[in-house]
């Protein structure tokens, strides 16, 4: 059976991910959080998509704003062992 996308994203925390947002930006930060509307939360988050990028700190990002989500293990890993700081 395959895991709900709430069980897919627990999976991947702590882990560094890229969000490539509906609006055409991208923020990459160390996913720490969701909820049950898949909100997410990042620390360390940058975002990029401009001609500048900006440090953000810690960000909760909607999750109907969320177009996809790589980890550095790239897309589609199942593992559930944490990736390496």
């Amino acid at each position: 059976m395959l895991p709900t996308p709430t069980q897919f994203l627990e999976r991947t925390l702590p882990r560094r991910a890229t969000l490539a947002l509906k609006d055409g930006r991208t923020l990459t930060g160390r996913l720490v959080g969701l909820d049950e509307q898949l909100n997410l939360v990042l620390d360390d988050a940058e975002e990029s998509g401009g001609a500048v990028a900006r440090r953000l700190g810690r960000v909760v990002v909607r999750g109907s704003s969320v177009a996809s989500l790589v980890t550095d293990d790239g897309p589609g890993h199942r593992s559930g062992a944490p990736a390496a700081p």
